[in-house]
């Protein structure tokens, strides 16, 4: 196996490795994911896997889950369908920084993403280094955030355009997580900025520490939210890659946040996406 390191940041693109020989060989599956937590996002080219492969491979990291909004393959739980047409409105979710499901109490461990169908321009996704943009942060801003704590909302993203009935119903399944702003990597110990496009606002902000009247609350958090959110626009954090049919993307969804650029309209786009349960934050 060649690793191509892509940025100085972020990812790396595997070559000479075939998907489906990772799922029974495990010192080749030992290295793609000990390239994974280096590089936090791996890629591969020409990858003319199964289906059931797909999720094979993806099932050596963990468990995977459905989603309770984008669709699941029918004859593949797990594997969730991320289809879009020319003649179906966008949402925009994607095209949002974010890291996958941070509205779970549990947000999953990583995800293996395989394009079926992509536009022959556009419709690149981006993913940048939140271990890199919190050890950036000036020395006041960690000392600031480091005992704070964030929720995470499925209401007011994919809730955000139902029927309210539908919505408030989302909701009791799924109630708003709570998580630290900075999170600490289970396996490689690494503080993370864990702040994303599905986190509505700052659950301990309001202390005698950082209000002296109850005016400064709301635009001190919102603030500081905005402020910590926005880290994820930095270039310098940032990996860029152009989809092929068959390319696949491998990423650690707890040290990175992801996305989708919605350029290529009026085409389709294919992804199939197999998301793997994780831990909760602490």
């Amino acid at each position: 196996m060649k690793v191509e390191q892509l940025t100085c940041s972020i990812g790396a693109e595997l070559v000479g490795v075939n998907l489906a020989d990772a799922v029974h060989d495990d010192g080749l599956f030992a290295e793609i994911r000990a390239q994974l937590l280096k590089h936090r996002v791996v890629f591969l080219r020409d990858q003319d896997i199964t289906r059931a492969e797909h999720v094979a491979f993806a099932r050596r990291f963990g468990e995977l889950e459905d989603h309770p909004v984008a669709g699941s393959d029918p004859d593949h739980p797990g594997l969730v369908r991320i289809y879009k047409r020319p003649d179906q409105p966008a949402d925009r979710y994607e095209n949002s920084w974010h890291s996958d499901a941070t509205w779970r109490e549990a947000p999953p461990m990583g995800c293996v993403l395989r394009c079926v169908e992509c536009p022959p321009v556009g419709g690149d996704t981006m993913w940048a280094n939140m271990v890199e943009a919190y050890a950036r942060l000036p020395e006041d801003v960690k000392l600031k955030i480091a005992d704070l704590r964030a929720r995470h909302s499925i209401e007011a993203s994919f809730g955000a355009a139902m029927p309210i009935e539908k919505r408030l119903a989302l909701k009791a399944m799924y109630p708003d997580a709570e998580h630290p702003v900075v999170r600490t990597h289970p396996e490689t110990g690494e503080k993370v900025l864990f702040v994303n496009a599905f986190t509505t606002h700052l659950s301990n902000y309001h202390t005698p520490e950082r209000v002296r009247f109850g005016q400064d609350a709301n635009p001190g958090a919102s603030d500081l939210l905005r402020y910590l959110i926005s880290q994820a626009y930095i270039p310098e954090y940032q990996v860029r890659w152009r989809w092929k049919p068959n390319s696949i993307a491998i990423w650690d969804n707890r040290s990175t946040q992801h996305y989708a650029v919605m350029d290529y309209s009026p085409c389709h786009r294919k992804m199939e996406r197999a998301g793997i349960i994780g831990d909760k934050t602490y």
